[in-house]
């Protein structure tokens, strides 16, 4: 796929504009109150659901589409014979908050399948960037969506190869994720507070006015103008976990654009940084359980009789002495970010448990092979952490002070001993960061299509109570709740995605509450 890096200087940034979820119009009734003299009429009730919006028509051709089979196939080790890739890129407003409206990003696209109609496809901005979604998410959907879409991903700013951020030193990157995950002192902690420091530092330095242009708010500007340059009135889009934010500030932005839509899991719109971070830790746990039990289901588990207590008794002897690996030591922060990861994919999870279990016998060579995407170069894509710590710090106004996040790491280390530190310390990680300024609350949506909202079970990223209750508040919400378990629902388990398929096909509505097997 081609690549584009692109840096300019600019001024010390000063301010940003974010915007949240919001949580929509009330759906309570209204409430009549009469006083001694004078009734009150009852409040308006909240507007009904917009009509589904037809798939047509299909998309313009203002975009300069080139094949890129080959090249994707290799860098994703796609099977030969599958569909064809076509990439391009796409000019959009940067909008920093020192010249709002104006300078220039580019944002890298995919394409594949033989339908003309464009279905936009967004990722996780601490995971693989979109375009490398939506080519994986192709080989596992039914003919109908390939022959009825054109299957577009996007890279998110700053991703990929959407004018990637590629600024944080490699040292400290190495120092980031191999931090000890049950750090609890002050000492310590002040330890990763510094390669935060440092990484912060260089970013704005390498990145300047760019640095605060890459949140969630202005990627749902990158998304209308790519649909302008579709040329096509509605835009139909599947976010997959939280990358459904950006799509609820599409809403936001641009009501009266938004076609089919889908989120494969999403964040709770109520809960801050913090209250999400301690959701995400608890779901990891949970999965990890899932991930233990399937692993005694097989015929052979290397984890032993008792994988929970193989990987933290792991997790304890690495946190002193690191395994040694031909790319550098594999520490105990390593580990559990490899894992935390890879719980994701349960087709993986075989391998995932030879890797521990190499580990657990000295071998750290999987574990770093794993852990390499997350700070160093994967083919033409920069490390992934640089991105995920931009955009995450430019989304939330949340600057944890250095005392409180000894408390907090300390309790979520008792309540959480896989993944309560490693959450805790992601909160640390925009202590350095410029705060982002709020911005005025977005009018309500007077009316939105149904948007079906995909839960699971057993999520490492994304809880199965966040995506319920982002189903809850989204005014047209439909909730379809899956059993299974991993990063994900849509391309995992037949029952859901035949069930959205006929939604972005067809336009059938799923019952809200329906429950797919595991």
């Amino acid at each position: 796929m081609p690549r584009t890096s692109h840096r300019i200087g600019a001024l010390l940034l000063l301010a940003l504009i974010t915007a949240g979820c919001s949580a929509g119009p009330s759906q309570r009734p209204a409430v009549a109150y009469r006083d001694a003299e004078q009734p009150v009429a009852p409040a308006p009730k909240p507007p009904g659901p917009a009509p589904l919006p037809a798939l047509g028509p299909s998309a313009g051709s203002a975009l300069n589409w080139e094949d890129c089979t080959g090249e994707t196939r290799q860098e994703l080790s796609l099977p030969a014979g599958g569909p064809s890739f076509s990439c391009s890129q796409l000019l959009t407003t940067l909008d920093s908050p020192e010249a709002p409206a104006e300078g220039t990003t580019r944002a890298a696209l995919l394409s594949t399948g033989t339908g003309g109609i464009p279905l936009v496809v967004l990722g996780d901005v601490n995971g693989e960037p979109g375009t490398s979604v939506a080519a994986r998410l192709a080989l596992t959907l039914p003919s109908e969506m390939l022959s009825t879409f054109r299957i577009i991903g996007m890279d998110r700013r700053g991703t990929g190869q959407s004018d990637p951020a590629d600024c944080m030193p490699p040292a400290q990157r190495e120092s980031i994720v191999g931090f000890d995950p049950r750090a609890t002192d002050r000492a310590s902690l002040d330890r990763l507070l510094t390669s935060v420091r440092l990484s912060s530092q260089e970013c704005l330095l390498d990145l300047d006015d760019r640095l605060q242009a890459y949140d969630s708010w202005r990627t749902a500007a990158d998304l209308e103008e790519l649909r302008l340059e579709l040329d096509v009135p509605k835009l139909h889009a599947i976010g997959r976990g939280e990358a459904s934010r950006v799509l609820t500030s599409y809403a936001q932005r641009y009501p009266d654009s938004v076609g089919r839509m889908v989120f494969d899991g999403g964040p709770d719109p109520q809960l801050d940084a913090m209250g999400e971070a301690g959701a995400q830790a608890q779901g990891a746990e949970q999965t990890f359980d899932a991930f233990a039990a399937d692993c005694l289901g097989r015929s052979s588990c290397p984890l032993g009789p008792d994988p929970r207590r193989t990987v933290e008794s792991l997790v304890d002897r690495t946190r002193t002495t690191s395994l040694p690996a031909a790319d550098g030591p594999v520490s105990s922060g390593k580990i559990v970010r490899v894992l935390l990861a890879e719980l994701g994919e349960p087709r993986r999870w075989p391998q995932l448990s030879a890797a521990l279990a190499a580990a657990n016998n000295g071998d750290g060579g999987r574990i770093s092979a794993l852990a390499a995407p997350l700070v160093r170069e994967n083919g033409a894509d920069p490390a992934q952490l640089d991105g995920a710590l931009i955009t995450s710090c430019n989304d939330t106004r949340l600057r944890l002070p250095s005392e409180r996040l000894v408390h907090v790491a300390a309790e979520w280390v008792g309540t959480h001993p896989l993944f309560g530190g490693v959450f805790a310390q992601r909160l640390a990680w925009c202590a350095q960061w410029p705060e982002p300024q709020e911005e005025p609350p977005p009018p309500s949506v007077p009316g939105l299509p149904p948007i079906p909202v995909v839960t699971t079970a057993n999520d490492p990223l994304v809880p199965v109570q966040s995506s319920k209750h982002l189903a809850e508040q989204l005014p047209t919400g439909v909730a379809v709740n899956w059993q299974g378990s991993g990063h994900g629902a849509l391309g995992r388990s037949d029952c859901v995605t035949d069930t959205i398929s006929r939604f972005l096909v067809q336009g059938t509505l799923p019952a809200d509450g329906m429950a797919c097997p595991a």
